[in-house]
C-alpha cells in the first residue's frame, strides 16, 4: 500500500480483466473441442445402442469379444492433455453416463492397482451422481471391497437395477441426462506410459466380461495410433474394435487463441513484440503447450499491473473520462515521465508544452484525447492487418510469414513497409492472376464490412469498386478476343507482300513497347491502395503516445520468470541467501562468510575457495571456524583438536546436500577427499 495510492484499484482492475480473458479462453476451447466431443458421443451412442438392442452385430462382437475403443490422438502437447480429457469427462458425465474413470500410468503400475483405481473412481461417481438420501447407498470403504472384475460387474448390475426401480419422477430426471444402462467409460490419459503387461491383462480380462459390462475404452495418444500395435500383440489388439479420432492441432489452437485475445479491441491489454516473441518461442521450441502460453499471458497481465502504476487506465480506453479526471498529481507526474509522452510534448508548440508540463487539468484533457486515439488505433489496426494477411498468406514462399501472428510481430517490431520482405511481397502481389486477386478483394471487403472501425465504410466501397472494374474488364476481354480473331482472319486474307510486312512490323513494334494492359494497370492500382492502408494504419505500437499504459514490453522480466536457469538460481541462493530469505542478519559485505547463514551456504562458499580436490578434514576445520566465530570463550568449548559432534553432524549433512545437488562427488584417488564438479561464475 506504500508503493502507490491506487494499488487496490490496480489489483481489482487486473483481476477483472483476467476473469474476462479467462472466460473467453474457456469458451474458445469449448468451441474448438465441440466437434471432437460430438464425434466421441456419437461413437458411444452407436456402441451403446448395439449393446442395448442386442443386435446381430453386437452378438457377433460378443463372440469375438471385441471392446469398443476410441483412439484419441491429442498431439505432442502433453501438458494440455489433462485439461482436454477432463473436459471430455465432464461432457460425458453430463450427457451420456455417470461412470467415467480417468486412469494415469503412474497410478497403475500393476493390474491390481488399475482395477482398484477404476473401481474407486466409478463408485465415487455413483455416490456423487446418485441420490444420497438413502443411507443404504454404496457407503462401503474402498479397502473393504474386493477389487476384481466380478465385483465391478456385480456393482454395475446393482446400480443399474436400482436406477430402473426408482420412482418415475426420479427416473425421468436421470434419464434426461444419462442413457438407460449407461456404458462404463475408461479413459487411459497417457497410453504410451502404460506398461504392456498391464494393458494386455486388463483388455483380456475385460473382453471376457464384455457381454455383462458395457465397457468402452478411450486411449489418449500423444504420438501415433501405431503405438497401440507396438504396445499390444495382435492377439490382444484383435480384441479391440478401434475407431480413430483426431484432436485439433496445437498450432491451430494457438492461432485461434491469439486471434481472439490479442488481435481484437475487446481486451485493451496488449503484448509487445519482444514479449510475444518470447511466448511464441517457448511454445514452438519447448512444449507446444497452449495452456502454458495462456499461463505466460496471465503472468504478463499480472506483471504489467504490478510494475506499471498507470495500468489502472488500461481498462478505461473506451470510457476513460471519469478515470482520467480522478488522476492525482503524482499520477500526472508519472504520465509526464513516460518516454512516449515526452516525445509527444517535444512536437508541440512552446505554449502547449508549458501547459502540458505544469497544468494538470489541461494534461487530463489531453490524456483523454490520446487514450481515445489509442483505442481508435486498435480498432483500425486489426482489420488492416487481416487484409494484409489475406494477400501475404497466398504468396509463394511467404515473405512475411504464413501465420497472422508472424505478420503481427513484424508490424509491432518496426515499420513493416520499410522491410525487404514487404517489398518482395508487393512485387509478388503485382503478379497475381485475376481470379486470385478477385478472391482476395472479396475477403477484404468482408473483413472491413464486419469491422468496428468507423473509417472503413469508404474503404469497403473502394474495394467493391475495384471488383466492379474487374468484372467490366472480363466483359471487355471477350470482345477483344473476338476482334483479334477477326483481325487474324483479315491478315490471312491479305496476299500483298507490302501490306503483310507492314502489319508484321507493327505487331513486332507493339510487342517491343509492351504497354500495360488495363488489367495490369488495375492490378497495380489495387496493390498500391492496399499499400496506402498499411502505411496509414499499421504504424508500430511503440510510435503511439501512451502505449506504455496498454502494452507490456519487459521481455527480460518475462524471460526470467519462464526460462529456468537452475544453476544461476542455486548459485545465488547458496552464495547470497539474503536474496531469497530476506533476513537482515544474512547480509554480508564482499566475500565475508556469515556464521548466521544456513550450513549448506557456509559449506558452499568454502568449497568455492578450493581446487579440484577438497580435503574433508581441512574443509571441516574451516566450517567449524566459521560456525563458532561469534561464540565467546566458554569452559564447555571443546579443544582445538576435538570437533563438537553437533558441528560434525551439521557438516556431514551440508556436504551430503552439496553432493545431492551435484557440486561434489567422492574421489577414487584419495579416500579423505572429494572432487569438485563445478567451475566458473554464473
Amino acid at each position: 500500500s506504500n508503493d502507490s495510492e491506487d494499488t487496490e484499484l490496480r489489483f481489482v482492475t487486473c483481476q477483472s480483466l483476467w476473469n474476462q480473458i479467462k472466460s473467453e479462453t474457456e469458451q474458445i476451447q469449448e468451441d474448438l473441442n465441440k466437434q471432437l466431443f460430438d464425434n466421441l458421443v456419437n461413437f458411444l451412442r452407436r456402441s451403446h445402442s448395439e449393446f442395448q438392442e442386442k443386435t446381430a452385430e453386437w452378438t457377433c462382437r460378443m463372440k469375438s469379444r471385441e471392446i469398443p475403443t476410441a483412439a484419441l490422438v491429442l498431439g505432442v502437447n502433453v501438458t494440455d492433455h489433462d485439461l482436454t480429457l477432463r473436459s471430455l469427462s465432464e461432457v460425458l458425465q453430463d450427457n451420456v453416463t455417470p461412470y467415467v474413470a480417468l486412469l494415469e500410468a503412474k497410478d497403475c503400475p500393476g493390474i491390481k492397482n488399475l482395477i482398484q483405481k477404476l473401481m474407486g473412481q466409478l463408485m465415487n461417481c455413483y455416490i456423487d451422481v446418485g441420490s444420497l438420501e438413502d443411507e443404504d447407498s454404496v457407503q462401503v470403504s474402498q479397502s473393504r471391497i474386493r477389487c476384481s472384475m466380478t465385483s465391478l460387474i456385480n456393482w454395475y448390475g446393482n446400480v443399474t437395477k436400482k436406477t430402473d426401480s426408482e420412482t418415475p419422477s426420479k427416473k425421468t430426471t436421470s434419464s434426461s441426462r444419462h442413457w438407460q444402462s449407461p456404458p462404463v467409460v475408461v479413459v487411459f490419459k497417457d497410453l504410451e506410459s502404460f506398461t504392456t503387461k498391464v494393458l494386455q491383462d486388463f483388455i483380456v480380462i475385460s473382453s471376457q466380461h464384455i457381454h455383462e459390462l458395457p465397457l468402452v475404452l478411450i486411449f489418449g495418444i500423444a504420438t501415433s495410433p501405431m503405438i497401440i500395435h507396438s504396445l499390444l500383440p495382435h492377439s490382444v489388439s484383435s480384441l479391440l474394435c478401434i475407431e480413430l479420432f483426431q484432436s485439433l492441432s496445437c498450432k491451430e489452437h494457438l492461432s485461434t487463441i491469439i486471434d481472439k485475445l490479442l488481435l481484437t479491441p475487446q481486451f485493451p491489454f496488449k503484448l509487445g513484440e519482444k514479449v510475444l516473441q518470447v511466448l511464441l518461442n517457448i511454445f514452438l521450441y519447448h512444449d507446444f503447450s497452449v495452456q502454458n502460453f495462456i499461463k505466460g499471458f496471465q503472468l504478463c497481465v499480472v506483471e504489467h499491473f504490478y510494475s506499471q502504476p498507470l495500468s489502472v487506465l488500461c481498462c478505461q480506453l473506451v470510457d476513460s473520462k471519469k478515470r482520467v479526471n480522478s488522476l492525482s498529481h503524482d499520477q500526472c507526474e508519472n504520465i509526464r515521465r513516460l518516454p512516449s509522452f515526452r516525445r509527444y510534448v517535444e512536437r508541440q508548440a512552446s505554449e502547449k508544452q508549458i501547459a502540458l508540463l505544469t497544468a494538470d487539468d489541461f494534461l487530463k484533457e489531453t490524456i483523454q484525447k490520446l487514450l481515445e486515439e489509442l483505442h481508435v488505433y486498435h480498432e483500425n489496426y486489426v482489420p488492416v492487418l487481416r487484409c494484409l494477411h489475406v494477400f501475404t498468406s497466398s504468396l509463394p514462399k511467404y515473405p512475411l510469414g504464413k501465420q497472422i501472428r508472424e505478420l503481427h510481430c513484424a508490424c509491432l517490431e518496426n515499420r513493416v513497409w520499410e522491410t525487404e520482405e514487404y517489398e518482395s511481397s508487393l512485387q509478388l502481389a503485382r503478379m497475381l492472376n485475376k481470379s486470385d486477386l478477385v478472391t482476395m478483394l472479396q475477403q477484404c471487403v468482408e473483413i472491413f464490412v464486419s469491422s468496428s472501425g468507423k473509417e472503413f465504410d469508404k474503404t469497403a466501397e473502394k474495394l467493391e469498386e475495384f471488383l466492379t472494374q474487374f468484372q467490366k474488364l472480363e466483359a471487355e476481354a471477350f470482345q477483344e478476343q473476338d476482334v483479334s480473331v477477326s483481325s487474324q482472319k483479315e491478315l490471312q486474307k491479305k496476299t500483298d507482300l507490302y501490306h503483310l510486312q507492314k502489319t508484321l512490323l507493327e505487331l513486332k513494334e507493339s510487342r517491343r513497347s509492351k504497354k500495360l494492359t488495363k488489367f495490369e494497370m488495375l492490378r497495380f492500382e489495387v496493390v498500391d491502395y492496399i499499400d496506402s492502408l498499411v502505411r496509414n494504419y499499421l504504424v508500430p505500437a511503440d510510435h503511439k503516445t501512451l502505449h506504455e499504459i496498454v502494452y507490456f514490453n519487459t521481455a527480460s522480466v518475462l524471460r526470467g520468470h519462464l526460462n529456468a536457469a537452475p544453476r544461476t538460481a542455486l548459485h545465488t541462493a547458496l552464495n547470497n541467501p539474503y536474496c531469497y530469505l530476506k533476513n537482515e542478519a544474512l547480509k554480508s559485505d564482499g566475500g565475508n562468510i556469515s556464521n548466521k547463514a544456513p550450513d549448506i551456504c557456509i559449506a558452499y562458499k568454502l568449497h568455492l575457495e578450493c581446487g579440484r580436490l577438497i580435503n574433508l578434514v581441512d574443509w571441516l576445520e574451516a566450517f567449524s571456524t566459521v560456525v563458532t566465530a561469534a561464540e565467546g570463550p566458554n569452559a564447555d568449548t571443546p579443544s582445538s583438536d576435538q570437533v563438537d559432534d553437533i558441528i560434525h553432524a551439521r557438516f556431514i549433512r551440508a556436504v551430503s546436500e552439496l553432493e545431492l545437488l551435484g557440486f561434489i562427488k567422492p574421489s577414487k584417488q584419495k579416500t579423505d577427499h572429494v572432487a569438485r564438479l563445478t567451475w566458473g561464475g554464473c
